[in-house]
C-alpha cells in the first residue's frame, strides 16, 4: 500500500514522541512504501541516520511554517500554536500529494493528542488516526499533592482539553477516522464521545532490537549501595515529589536516590530534599544524553516513576529491559506496562497512602535481591515478547489488513 504519515515528531535515537515517530515509519516502511511529513527541524537527524541506515521504503517531506509565520516559535515557545498551524500548512502538502500518487491510506502518528486535530482527515481517504492520549487526568483526590500553581496548571489543561473537544476540525477528526486507536482506555472513552466509529487501546511506545540489546548489555549495579533512580523532565505531574515523600518515610540509610532530567521544579525538588533529611542521600544529575542515561540506569537497582498522569512512560521500558524491576502508580500508560511479575504498581488512592505504599516497595526491594532479579527477568521476557518494535511490525501489519478490509 502507498501511505502518507503525519509525524510532525520523528526522529532516531531519542525518546518520547520522537521515538514514536521514527519508530512507527520503520515498522511500516518494511512492507509498504510511506511518504512522511515531518518538521524541518528533523532534518538533520533523518537525513544523517538515513545515510547510515537507508530506509528504501520510506520518502521524507520536510515542512515548516514560512518565517513570517513563526518569529514567535523558540524553544517550544507557543508549540501548541505552532502545532495547530502546521498541521493546517501539511493538508495542502497532502492533498497535492495525493493527486500526484494516489494513496491508499492516511495516518496520524505525532503528537499523539487526541484533543488535536488532524487535518489530513478532510482526504478521501481511509485514515487512521493514533495511537493518541491525553485523556488521562491526575485523580482528583491526588490534588492534595499539588501547590496552589500546580492546581491552576492541571485546571488550565482540563480546559484546554474541554475546549479542544469543541473544536470542529477536532470532531470531523474523529468522526473521519476509520480507525482510532487509544493508548489508554481514558482516552478510548474520550474518542468514542466524539464519535469515533471504531476505538481499540493500543500502546504507542516500544524499543527497537538495538536499544534492547544496549540495554540488556548493562552490567548488573553493584550490590552496595541500593539506589532508586527517576528519569525525565521535572515537572510537578512527574511525581517526583511523592518519591522523594516515599524515599524518607523508608528510612532506607544507607540507599541513594538519583535523578536524571531537569526542568522548572528542580529548585523546589532540591528544597524538598533538605527539608526531607535525603538532601545526602540524593543526587542530581541534570540532563544527559540517552546512551549516558541508560548508563546512569546500569548504575541503579530499581526505577521509581510515579507519573500522575502519562499516556506513554517509555522509561519504564527501558528500564525493563536493563532488568529493572519498576514502581509506579496504576495510571495511563505505565500502569500498563508494568505487571506484578515486573515490579509494583500502586493504586492511586490517596496521597498519604500512595507515599505509604511506595515506602513498602521500596523497602521490599532494597532487602530483597532476588526478588529484584526475578521481577528483573520478567521485566526483560515483557519486552521481548510484548514491546518489542519487531513484535509491534506484526500486530501493526495485521491492523493495517484490518483496516483495508473495512474499506472494500
Amino acid at each position: 500500500m502507498k501511505i502518507l504519515i503525519s509525524s510532525y515528531a520523528c526522529m532516531p535515537y531519542t525518546g518520547s514522541e520522537p521515538a514514536v515517530g521514527w519508530n512507527m515509519v520503520q515498522v511500516l516502511a518494511k512492507r509498504h512504501q510511506v511518504w512522511v511529513i515531518t518538521r524541518e527541524d528533523n532534518r538533520p537527524s533523518i537525513e544523517a541516520e538515513l545515510i547510515e541506515n537507508p530506509c528504501p521504503g520510506a520518502y521524507f517531506i520536510y515542512y515548516d511554517l514560512p518565517p513570517w509565520a513563526r518569529w514567535w516559535y523558540k524553544k517550544n515557545r507557543g508549540v501548541q500554536l505552532h502545532y495547530y498551524l502546521w498541521q493546517i500548512g501539511i493538508y495542502f502538502i497532502a492533498k497535492k500529494l495525493h493527486r500526484e500518487i494516489g494513496f491508499d491510506m492516511m495516518h496520524h502518528v505525532t503528537y499523539c493528542r487526541y484533543w488535536n486535530p488532524s487535518f489530513i482527515a478532510l482526504l478521501p481517504v481511509p485514515f487512521i488516526w493514533g495511537p493518541v492520549g491525553g485523556g488521562e487526568s491526575t485523580p482528583k483526590q491526588l490534588w492534595k499533592a499539588y501547590n496552589f500553581r500546580e492546581k491552576i496548571y492541571e485546571t488550565v489543561r482540563d480546559f484546554a482539553r474541554w475546549l479542544g473537544e469543541r473544536d470542529s476540525f477536532v470532531k470531523i477528526t474523529a468522526e473521519r477516522s476509520t480507525f482510532a486507536f487509544a493508548t489508554t482506555e481514558e482516552t478510548a472513552s474520550r474518542l468514542r464521545l466524539l464519535k469515533a466509529k471504531k476505538v481499540k487501546v493500543l500502546e504507542q511506545c516500544g524499543l527497537q532490537q538495538g536499544e534492547i540489546d544496549f540495554l540488556q548489555r548493562l552490567p548488573s549495579a553493584p550490590s552496595s549501595p541500593i539506589r532508586f533512580i527517576s528519569i525525565g523532565r521535572i515537572l510537578h505531574w512527574k511525581g517526583f515529589q511523592l518519591g522523594f515523600q516515599a524515599f524518607a518515610m523508608a528510612k532506607l540509610d544507607q540507599a541513594e536516590y538519583w535523578v536524571v532530567g531537569e526542568g522548572p521544579y528542580q529548585k523546589s525538588l532540591r528544597e524538598q530534599a533538605e527539608k526531607l533529611g535525603i538532601s545526602s542521600q540524593v543526587k542530581f544529575w541534570g540532563w544527559l544524553a540517552r546512551d549516558e542515561t541508560w548508563h546512569k540506569l546500569g548504575d541503579c537497582h530499581v526505577l521509581l516513576h510515579p507519573s500522575l498522569h502519562e499516556s506513554g512512560g517509555l522509561v519504564c521500558l527501558e528500564a525493563m529491559a536493563a532488568r529493572r524491576p519498576v514502581v509506579c502508580l496504576d495510571l495511563g500508560g505505565p500502569g500498563k506496562m508494568v505487571t506484578e511479575e515486573t515490579g509494583f504498581k500502586i493504586v492511586a488512592t490517596y496521597v498519604d497512602e500512595i507515599v505509604s505504599k511506595l515506602a513498602d516497595a521500596m523497602t521490599v526491594l532494597a532487602r530483597n535481591s532476588d526478588l529484584r532479579m526475578r521481577m528483573g527477568k520478567a521485566a526483560e521476557e515483557r519486552i521481548k515478547e510484548t514491546y518489542n518494535w519487531r513484535v509491534k511490525a506484526n500486530l501493526w501489519m495485521n491492523l493495517y489488513e484490518e483496516v483495508a478490509a473495512l474499506c472494500k
